[in-house]
């Protein structure tokens, strides 16, 4: 017996020891998760728990020079509910009414909402679904709703902010404008990004379930600050007689793709840039900016150069008699042809350039700078082609023109320089060329971008940059704007000559070089110019006696079968969009007065918020307003809209005085 107690009494004794050495390391481990370990594990249940939450700053406006907007920040809403903060007494006492005000702003029948809203509650909901994508006045009115107007905290209400970026002319000049977004940095956007951003604000958000996170407070931690506005030089009427006169054409023709310029003369100001390319279903969109991006084989609208080279050097005169035989030679073996069969016979010079006589210009230029081609290198070099313009957007193409000191030079380069072909430059640097031509000799930089302004301060202003004060002399100057003028009055653009307004300048037609490529076959094929693909081009300016716009257009690929030659697909476009602007645009009345042009846009934006803080029963009378603040406005008070067309709004589907139903759809047709 007593040996039985012993054994009892030892096994107490062990577990007791063993009871106490586990009260001792839980004891330890709670010392050690308290105190020496403490603040590891407070952060991580924090970090677990709460999170701060970045808030993105909206983006700067990008404007046209005469106000209307091109690119805006819009804020977005999604707002949820979490109900199991909300007391039953509180709840029972509102669902009711914020039934009612969901369905004024929403849509839906009150009972709908009452219904979602109960059985969201019984759920124990915490992230419950209430609206997306509503606008700014919106979410003003949905904070002041029962229950909602409680906060975060006793009334559930979530509000989760972004911000979507919109183009109120829709695709026009969407490249040219660009973005800066996870597509990369594009145009203008891209090329002004930092100062567009602003500063981002932060806001403090806890887990609830399911990782979702809902704000702990209903003010920020820090508010964001938007960014900086840029003022293009674009000009919206302009563009769009531009895009269209360019998109009418690619259509006809079923081209591949095209660009047209039209720029200020005086201040190299960019008014209108279109860059459409085409889908393989035939539609066109703006796929890249190939005005500035596409570095090509010019063609004869190269041929300015060579012959205003030869005039300032004086080594011709536009008298000088050329024989451009029965229009064809050889040069080392490689043919040099007319467009003309049988050519042009014995000419002068000034009619080989209004006739595009290929033989003709490759004479000319190979009888004088044969023997010293670093001389007619050194004019181009002077006319803007050997170096890039040196754009602040990104992407510009690289020129190439040979040179006697560089490999790339061949005993037929100088020759086949001089009516555009072995060179390579971009749309844009032989708009620059023949700009300078327009502006008395003057060669001014192309700008896209006219002011940066801070909460419509002026902060800088980007003024005209000379890259050459002179390029000719008065004399050659005078003499090749004749010249230019002839070509459309009895040269190869005659056929867009008009007595009511005067233009001067130069088809161009080239056959685009294939590089070498493997075919469906997988055979491989030489490179060599294509017999099926070209390049057509006119480049000029108007009006002749005074010019105010330079423009140029380059398509290419057109369909053969339809035509191909510059004078065929280019010219036409230059024509419409040269007449639309003396026509729409009165060109004594150009310039934009800053100081009123804000003033309009303040006085449009406190119009449109007095608007907005409406209560609406019935539809509103848009007529008149700009299509973004038309868009903005009839959606915040419940509408869809769809819009066509661009600038101010010309007639609305619903008429106002209509009894407003949320969630119809309204049609704005913009003038």
């Amino acid at each position: 017996m007593a040996i039985q107690k012993k054994g009892i009494l030892a096994k107490f004794f062990l577990v007791a020891a063993f009871m106490t050495l586990f009260l001792v390391i839980i004891i330890f481990r709670i010392f050690n998760l308290q105190y020496v370990h403490g603040d590891k594990y407070k952060k991580l249940s924090t970090d677990l728990t709460f999170k701060e939450f970045t808030i993105s700053a909206n983006k700067g406006n990008v404007y046209a020079a005469d106000g209307n907007l091109l690119a805006t920040s819009l804020s977005k809403f999604t707002i949820r509910m979490d109900l199991v903060v909300v007391e039953d007494n509180v709840f029972e006492e509102n669902i009711t009414a914020l039934s009612i005000d969901l369905s004024n702003m929403l849509g839906n029948t009150s009972n709908y909402y009452e219904v979602k809203l109960r059985n969201a509650k019984i759920a124990k909901k915490r992230y419950y679904l209430i609206a997306k994508n509503i606008g700014y006045g919106n979410y003003l009115k949905m904070k002041k709703f029962p229950i909602f107007n409680l906060g975060v905290y006793k009334g559930g209400f979530i509000a989760e902010h972004k911000t979507v970026r919109e183009h109120p002319i829709g695709k026009i000049a969407e490249r040219t404008i660009g973005y800066d977004d996870k597509r990369g940095e594009a145009g203008i956007e891209g090329a002004f990004s930092d100062y567009m951003k602003g500063e981002d604000g932060l806001r403090w958000k806890q887990k609830i379930a399911k990782n979702q996170w809902k704000p702990i407070n209903d003010i920020n931690e820090k508010e964001p600050v938007d960014g900086h506005d840029i003022i293009t030089t674009l000009d919206v009427n302009i563009q769009d007689i531009t895009h269209h006169a360019l998109l009418r054409q690619l259509e006809y023709f079923e081209a591949d793709h095209g660009c047209a310029v039209v720029m200020e003369t005086s201040t190299g100001e960019i008014k209108a840039i279109s860059n459409l390319g085409r889908t393989s279903e035939g539609k066109y969109y703006e796929k890249r900016n190939y005005a500035v991006w596409e570095s090509d084989e010019p063609g004869s609208t190269f041929k300015l150069a060579s012959l205003m080279a030869a005039l300032d050097d004086k080594v011709i005169d536009t008298s000088t008699v050329v024989d451009t035989e029965k229009g064809k030679i050889f040069i080392h073996g490689f043919k040099v042809e007319d467009s003309k069969r049988g050519g042009y016979g014995e000419i002068s010079a000034a009619r080989v350039f209004e006739v595009s006589s290929n033989v003709g210009i490759v004479k000319l230029i190979r009888k004088h700078y044969d023997n010293k081609p670093e001389k007619f290198i050194n004019k181009l070099e002077k006319y803007g082609f050997t170096k890039p313009v040196g754009f602040p957007i990104k992407g510009e193409g690289i020129p190439f023109i040979p040179n006697p000191k560089n490999k790339q030079w061949s005993k037929i380069s100088l020759e086949w320089m001089s009516w555009g072909y072995g060179v390579s430059v971009t749309p844009m640097q032989t708009l620059m060329f023949y700009n300078a031509v327009a502006n008395n000799g003057v060669m001014v930089k192309p700008r896209f971008v006219k002011e940066l302004r801070r909460q419509e301060k002026l902060e800088k202003t980007f003024k005209t940059e000379i890259v050459n004060p002179k390029i000719a002399s008065e004399e050659t100057l005078k003499k090749v704007i004749k010249i230019l003028h002839n070509v459309v009055v009895k040269g190869t653009a005659k056929n867009i000559y008009s007595s009511n307004f005067s233009m001067a300048g130069k088809t161009g037609t080239a056959k685009k070089y294939i590089p070498q490529h493997k075919n469906e076959k997988g055979e491989t094929i030489r490179g060599g110019y294509s017999s099926k693909q070209y390049i057509a081009s006119f480049a000029g300016f108007f009006p002749v006696e005074d010019p105010k716009y330079s423009c140029i257009v380059v398509i290419h690929d057109p369909k053969k079968e339809k035509g191909y030659y510059g004078a065929t697909v280019a010219a036409p476009v230059f024509k419409e969009i040269a007449q639309k602007i003396h026509t729409t645009t009165p060109i004594d009345i150009q310039s934009v007065d800053d100081k009123i042009h804000f003033t309009s846009i303040d006085n449009r934006f406190l119009n449109y918020n007095s608007q907005l803080n409406k209560t609406y029963t019935e539809i509103p009378n848009v007529k008149g307003m700009s299509g973004m603040d038309a868009l903005s406005l009839l959606e915040n008070i419940g509408l869809k809209v769809k819009v066509s067309g661009i600038g101010k709004v010309k007639h609305q589907s619903i008429n106002k005085g209509e009894k407003l139903v949320k969630g119809a759809t309204i049609i704005l047709n913009l003038s």
